[in-house]
């Protein structure tokens, strides 16, 4: 097999292949002799047609097949043999059949940046205190109290800061529903009925809980409210809005005290103490990760630090696309309204170009780490992270793998596996560093 490999731009090459008559030949008179036992030709027995005849009428099914046997097998054993580190197949194209049997084709790459990896073994990193205070355990049940407090009526006085009230409100500029002026903001800026509003400085719009305290149920009050000239909704920003608003009910957050009752509502049949316990295990667990994630950090800031290389350019550009759509995709669904997403476009490509190089070099790293370290992915691994995602989407492993080969999706799995392993073995190696009493304050 002849391979000669061209050079490019943005880290791209483009191999000719050549594969030599007689291999191409020999698989050639394979499917031919295959076709030619099933083959139905007028004037011929069934396996009888002459091969020539054979070739004549089914040549492009033949060169198809063959063309399926080779290239695949041909191009990764140029890859080889030329020891080209490739990050991303481009193109398989061009594929032409001699005279004599013989095949070319041409295949386009993006190959992997060369680099050289830093000592990967005992990383140092320093780890937050695994030991789980009783200020935590207290600040924890206090987030308990904070969640399971009651809301009590009180009509008989007036608003006041901290409290809850629940109001109808509508707002209007120069007398013309905010609805009408900026269609598109969140609804909460035209009004609402029956809207909870806790009252507390800078919360919701600029002054509008300060107006509201002093207010006494079914009394309705005129606030207003100035829209900065920055403001996110342009067709608000820099102007007075008037918003009449009626308050509804007036209710007081009660927290339950700290005692069994209150122990038996969250773990039935428990006390206190034995909630205060459960805390302890729970923030426990929660620290686990805590270590666990602060090591991954500081190994993928060490690497990249320790390791420079550029970006192959065309990959970067999609995984840019990918990581935009990622970041449009999760503020949609926080409820971002799409032209507000529009006037942030630039910070949102900006922000999405960073999320690619930082990812697609932290991979590359990982990808030669696992390479050095000869790690591998195996048929049980797979198997497990399908079990794993398929319960996760509450589907069968079964649908959950075919649904992977129809999108070809196996090979992305197989990738995050060795990524994982290899960062697991990474975390297994580093060296911790003891952290000053200045640091843990």
């Amino acid at each position: 097999m002849k391979v000669q490999v061209e050079k490019k731009p943005e880290s791209v090459s483009t191999l000719k292949i050549e594969l030599p008559a007689e291999e191409v030949s020999k698989e050639w008179d394979t499917i031919a002799n295959s076709f030619a036992r099933f083959a139905k030709i007028p004037g011929y027995r069934p396996g009888k047609a002459p091969r020539a005849v054979i070739d004549k009428r089914f040549r492009k099914e033949i060169q198809d097949e063959v063309t399926k046997k080779l290239v695949s097998k041909s191009y990764r054993e140029a890859i080889e043999q030329k020891k080209l580190r490739v990050a991303s197949l481009t193109n398989l194209e061009d594929v032409q059949f001699g005279e004599d049997k013989s095949m070319r084709f041409q295949a386009t790459v993006v190959t992997a940046p060369e680099f050289k990896l830093p000592d990967y073994k005992n990383i140092p990193v320093q780890l937050p205190d695994m030991k789980v205070s009783e200020e935590e355990i207290d600040a924890t049940i206090e987030r308990l109290r904070d969640q399971t407090a009651d809301f009590v009526d009180v009509p008989e006085r007036s608003a006041q800061m901290e409290d809850f009230a629940v109001i109808d409100f509508e707002g209007t500029i120069d007398g013309k529903p905010i609805s009408e002026v900026a269609p598109n903001a969140s609804k909460n800026l035209h009004g609402g009925k029956k809207f909870w509003l806790r009252l507390a400085p800078d919360n919701f719009l600029p002054k509008f809980c300060e107006q509201i305290v002093g207010q006494k149920k079914d009394e309705m009050r005129t606030v207003t409210v100035d829209f900065s000239a920055d403001f996110l909704v342009k067709e608000l920003a820099g102007k007075q809005a008037s918003y009449n608003v009626t308050l509804r009910e007036i209710k007081e957050k009660v927290l339950p005290a700290v005692d069994d009752a209150f122990a038996a509502k969250l773990l039935p049949g428990k006390s206190l103490s034995d909630l205060r316990h459960q805390i302890e295990h729970d923030l426990e667990h929660e620290k686990e990760h805590q270590v666990e994630r602060a090591k991954e950090e500081q190994i993928i800031k060490y690497l990249h630090e320790k390791t420079k290389f550029d970006v192959p350019p065309p990959l970067l550009r999609n995984e840019m696309k990918r990581a935009l759509a990622e970041l449009v995709q999760r503020n949609r669904a926080r409820g971002v309204p799409d032209e507000m997403l529009k006037e942030k476009e630039k910070d949102l490509i900006e922000t999405a170009a960073g999320v690619a190089h930082h990812r697609l070099k932290t991979n590359f790293i990982l990808e030669r780490i696992a390479e050095q370290e000869k790690a591998e992915v195996t048929r049980e691994d797979v198997d497990l992270r399908i079990h794993q995602e398929a319960q996760r989407y509450n589907i069968s492993s079964d649908k959950m793998r075919k649904e992977l080969e129809e999108h070809d999706g196996l090979n992305a799995l197989a990738e995050q596996i060795l990524l994982a392993k290899t960062l697991d073995f990474l975390k297994a190696n580093v060296s911790v560093q003891p952290v000053s009493e200045e640091q843990k304050k």
